[in-house]
C-alpha cells in the first residue's frame, strides 16, 4: 500500500510502542492499526493528522521519526 505503514511500522517497532497503545490513544480498535501497520489500508490524510497527534502524546521523538519517514524530502 503506502508510504504512511512503511513509516508506521518503522516508528512502532523503533520507539517501542505498541499497535493497542497506538489505537487507544487515537481512538480507534486496534484491528484498525494493525490494518494500517501491515499496509492493507492506508489511514486518510486526516487520520494521519491523528497518529501524529497520539504519537506527540506517547512520545514526541516517535512523532518527530514518523513525519520525517512519511513526508521525506518534504518537511526539509
Amino acid at each position: 500500500m503506502g508510504r504512511a505503514g512503511q513509516a508506521l511500522k518503522q516508528v512502532l517497532e523503533s520507539y517501542d510502542i505498541s499497535q493497542n497503545k497506538l489505537a487507544t490513544v487515537i481512538g480507534v480498535r486496534r484491528s484498525v492499526v494493525y490494518r494500517w501497520f501491515h499496509e492493507l489500508t492506508d489511514p486518510t490524510a486526516e487520520t494521519v493528522a491523528d497518529i501524529v497527534k497520539a504519537l506527540k502524546e506517547i512520545n514526541p521523538e516517535a512523532a518527530k521519526a514518523f513525519v520525517q519517514l512519511y513526508l521525506g524530502e518534504l518537511t526539509e
